[in-house]
């Protein structure tokens, strides 16, 4: 009989635990790595800046990620079809960063269409939080006549934007939240959004499939470049719809 695999377990009580190699994932289920610990701000930033990210259901321990492939989207690639080029020139919205952070969790915490729950439960939720008061994780809104229609959030460290969950209550909403995030990513220099893991919808958007170690390889360089630190705010010309930013 073959060995059985053994995932490394990490210690709760310790929260500067290093992670192992990341070439140490197991290839099925593709990218799992380690389990356990917790979701402290420290040992999220370890992780991240490391290309490992969690990722569990709510009845489930804390699972740790490094895929390979790993899915990257280059800001300047965004593949903007016709459809989306309208939605973006209607202008019949307006989009903010860092607003509604609370909100876009919430929405992007319900369930989704062919799934059974959320993996995105209150600790998960709470843990993001932290990680948002500290100036880390920064969430993109999108609103039409004062609701939220779409959004999506995620954590950035260096020239680095982890992208972590969107949603849609209208069509094209999550879309023009990823438009907005990136051409304002180019305006900061921003030289990578992680999708983590691939599929046909983001591969759509212009998001490209590339080895594990080639990812890290990126990561590397751009954690290393200076931060934005702070409360986000878009400083490029939007569309002047302010009508419809909440009251």
């Amino acid at each position: 009989m073959d060995n059985p695999i053994r995932l490394h377990w990490l210690d709760p009580r310790d929260p500067q635990q290093p992670f192992p190699p990341a070439h140490l994932a197991m290839r099925d289920p593709n990218g799992l790595l380690a389990i356990g610990g917790d979701l402290s701000v420290a040992r999220l930033i370890r992780a991240y800046s490391q290309g490992i990210f969690p990722w569990y259901n709510p009845d489930e321990p804390i699972l740790w990620w490094s895929p390979d492939p790993r899915a990257v989207l280059i800001p300047e690639d965004l593949h903007v079809s016709r459809s989306l080029d309208k939605s973006v020139r209607r202008a019949d919205y307006a989009v903010s960063l860092d607003l509604a952070f609370g909100d876009v969790l919430t929405e992007c915490s319900g369930p989704r269409a062919r799934s059974r729950g959320t993996w995105l439960g209150s600790e998960m939720r709470e843990a993001y939080a932290q990680l948002h008061a500290r100036g880390y994780a920064h969430s993109v809104e999108v609103w039409r006549d004062g609701a939220l229609i779409g959004g999506l959030y995620g954590v950035a460290l260096g020239r680095v934007f982890f992208g972590e969950s969107m949603f849609s209550r209208a069509s094209d909403a999550s879309k023009l939240a990823l438009y907005w995030l990136a051409q304002q990513m180019i305006a900061w220099d921003f030289g990578l959004i992680d999708c983590q893991v691939g599929s046909a919808h983001l591969r759509s958007l212009g998001a490209t499939d590339v080895s594990r170690e080639r990812f890290l390889n990126l990561l590397r360089t751009a954690v290393a470049r200076s931060p934005r630190t702070g409360q986000w705010r878009f400083d490029i010309a939007l569309p002047s719809s302010r009508e419809h930013l909440p009251a």
